[in-house]
C-alpha cells in the first residue's frame, strides 16, 4: 500500500512538473526576446556541433553581426525599440491617436539631437584638434625643419590645422530696424569677390523675402560687430538662385532668379548694390533695377568671360537661356532635363551646366544654338546635380548631387578622379564652396552639419554641428574667405542660421610660427 501511494504521488508530481515546464515553454515562445535568445543559442550550438561547416559560418558572420554589434550589445527585435537609458524594450506604435506613440522618425530625431549636443560640447571643450593622425603643430614644424616637408605640403598641412582650430563666435548685427533682426530668419548669404560685403535673403514673418547687404569691414576680434543695410524691396516669390553680377564694375549688381506666382510670371532681376544705402564706400552711381521676364528659372550665373561680356545665363526647364543685358539679345539651347546648376568658365568660352537627370555638360559659347556641336563635354552623376564649380585651371569640375555624392571630374579624361565622403543630401538644393587658395572644400548637408574636406586628398578635416536643432528650416548657409572684411581681414567661416550670424575665426591656440608662414 505505501508503495502504491508513492507511485501515485510520484506520477502526479511528474505530471505537474511536466505541465509547469510546458507552460514556461509556451511563455518563452510567445516572448520575442526569448525566441531571439533561443535561436541564438541554437545557432551557437549548431556551429559548435558542426566544425566541418565552420568556414561557411565564418564567411557569413560579419554580415549578420555587424548591424547590431556596431550600434549596441542588445539584439534588435522587429517592432520593438530598446531604450538604453531605461534598459528595456518598448513596442513601436503606429502613428494613430496615441498620447505618446514611438515612431522610427521620432527615435532617429532624438538620437540625432543627442549627438548634435554632444558634438557642440566637444567643440566648446576641445580647443586643440588634430585633423590627421601624427600631424599636430609641433610635428609639422619639426618635419619642415628636418626637410621632410616641402613648402607646398607644409602650407597645406598648416592651413588644415588652423581650419580645425577655428572657434565659434556670435556676430552682433547692427541695423536701423533692430526689431526686424529679431524676427526675420536668414535664408541665404553670399559673399562678394573681395569678401567685404555679404548679400542676405531673409524670410519675413508676414510672408515673402527681404534683401540686405552686411558690411563685413567691422568683423574683427574681439567684438565681431557688423552693420546690415537694407532697402524696402520685398517680394512674395521664392528666390531660386542668387549670384553677384559685374555690370558697371566688379560686383556692382546682384542677379536673382524669382519663381512665378499665380498670374505673375517668373523673372530674373538685376538689383543694383547701390540701392542699399551706404552699403559700400559710397562711390557707386545710382543704379537702375533691370528685370527680365524669364519664367521657370532654376539657376543663374553671371559671365566674367570676355567673349560673353555683359551676359548672364539662366537654367530653365529643358533649356538654357543666354541673355545680353546691354543689347537684349538672347540665345536658347535645348536640353533633355531641367538645369539646376550653372557656372561660366573664365579662360575658355564655356558654360557648365548640371541637370536634374544627372548630366553635366558644357556649352561652347562660340557655337550658335542651331548648330549641332555646341555641347563640348559630357559627364554623368547618378542623381540630380545641385552644384557645379569650375576650378581655376579649368581642367577639373567639382559637382554634387541629391544622393550626397561630391565628385571631382577630370575634363580631359572625362572621369571621376576623387570623391568626398560624408556629405548628406536627399532632395535639397545645397551649394558647394571650393577654395583652392586654402585647399579646402566646404559644404552644408541636409543634416545641418557643415563639413570641411581637404581638396588635396578628400580627407574630412572637420564636421561642425549647427547651433540649432536639425530641421529642414534650420539648414545653415555659409561663406568662407581667407580675408573676411577685405584685403586686411582674417580668414574664417561665416554661418547664418535662423536669426543669428556666427563667425568661426582662426584660434589663438594655433602656434605663431604657423601664422607667420601663412601661404608663402
Amino acid at each position: 500500500m505505501p508503495s502504491a501511494l508513492l507511485g501515485a504521488e510520484g506520477t502526479e508530481m511528474s505530471r505537474s512538473i511536466w505541465q509547469s515546464r510546458r507552460r514556461r515553454g509556451r511563455g518563452r515562445q510567445q516572448n520575442p526576446a526569448f525566441r531571439q535568445s533561443d535561436s541564438s543559442e541554437r545557432y551557437t550550438t549548431a556551429t559548435s556541433k558542426s566544425p566541418q561547416d565552420s568556414g561557411h559560418h565564418d564567411a557569413e558572420a560579419p554580415s549578420t553581426s555587424s548591424g547590431t554589434a556596431g550600434e549596441s550589445s542588445v539584439p534588435e527585435l522587429p517592432g520593438f525599440y530598446f531604450d538604453p537609458e531605461k534598459n528595456r524594450y518598448f513596442r513601436l506604435l503606429p502613428g494613430h491617436n496615441n498620447c505618446n506613440p514611438l515612431t522610427k522618425e521620432g527615435i532617429r530625431h532624438k538620437e540625432m539631437e543627442s549627438r548634435r549636443l554632444q558634438l557642440l560640447q566637444q567643440e566648446d571643450r576641445q580647443k586643440k584638434k588634430i585633423t590627421r593622425m601624427g600631424f599636430n603643430a609641433s610635428s609639422i614644424l619639426r618635419k619642415k625643419q628636418l626637410g621632410f616637408l616641402n613648402i607646398t605640403n607644409y602650407c597645406r598641412l598648416a592651413h588644415e590645422l588652423r581650419v580645425s582650430c577655428m572657434e565659434r563666435r556670435k556676430v552682433e548685427i547692427q541695423s536701423s530696424d533692430p526689431s526686424a533682426l529679431a524676427s526675420d530668419q536668414f535664408n541665404f548669404i553670399l559673399a562678394d569677390t573681395s569678401s567685404d560685403r555679404l548679400f542676405t535673403v531673409n524670410d519675413v514673418q508676414i510672408g515673402g523675402s527681404k534683401y540686405g547687404i552686411i558690411n563685413l569691414q567691422g568683423l574683427k576680434a574681439p567684438t565681431f560687430k557688423v552693420h546690415m543695410y537694407e532697402n524696402l524691396y520685398f517680394t512674395n516669390r521664392k528666390v531660386n538662385s542668387v549670384c553677384w553680377a559685374s555690370l558697371n564694375h566688379l560686383d556692382s549688381h546682384i542677379l536673382l532668379c524669382l519663381m512665378g506666382l499665380a498670374e505673375t510670371p517668373g523673372c530674373a532681376t538685376l538689383l543694383p548694390a547701390s540701392l542699399f544705402v551706404s552699403n559700400h564706400q559710397g562711390t557707386d552711381q545710382p543704379g537702375v533695377l533691370c528685370s527680365f521676364r524669364i519664367p521657370g528659372a532654376w539657376s543663374c550665373a553671371w559671365s566674367l568671360n570676355t567673349q560673353a561680356n555683359n551676359c548672364f545665363s539662366t537654367g530653365l526647364s529643358r533649356r538654357v537661356l543666354l541673355t545680353n543685358v546691354v543689347t537684349g539679345h538672347r540665345q536658347s539651347y535645348g536640353t533633355n532635363s531641367d538645369v539646376l546648376a550653372q557656372q561660366f568658365a573664365v579662360k575658355t568660352p564655356l558654360l557648365f551646366n548640371g541637370c536634374r537627370s544627372g548630366e553635366i555638360f558644357a556649352i561652347d559659347l562660340r557655337s550658335p544654338s542651331q548648330a549641332k556641336g555646341w555641347k563640348a563635354t559630357h559627364i554623368f552623376h547618378d542623381s540630380a546635380v545641385t552644384s557645379v564649380r569650375v576650378l581655376k585651371e579649368e581642367q577639373y569640375v567639382m559637382a554634387s548631387d541629391m544622393a550626397g555624392k561630391i565628385k571631382l571630374w577630370d575634363l580631359r579624361a572625362t572621369k571621376c578622379v576623387r570623391q568626398y565622403e560624408g556629405h548628406v543630401n536627399e532632395y535639397a538644393y545645397l551649394p558647394l564652396h571650393v577654395h583652392e587658395e586654402e585647399g579646402i572644400l566646404v559644404a552644408v548637408g541636409q543634416d545641418c552639419y557643415t563639413r570641411i574636406w581637404s581638396l588635396h586628398d578628400a580627407h574630412l578635416l572637420r564636421t561642425i554641428p549647427s547651433p540649432y536643432p536639425t530641421s529642414k528650416a534650420n539648414i545653415p548657409s555659409v561663406a568662407f574667405s581667407p580675408r573676411l572684411g577685405g584685403p586686411q581681414g582674417a580668414p574664417g567661416l561665416l554661418m547664418a542660421v535662423q536669426q543669428d550670424l556666427y563667425c568661426f575665426s582662426y584660434s589663438s591656440f594655433c602656434p605663431g610660427n604657423l601664422e607667420e608662414d601663412r601661404w608663402e
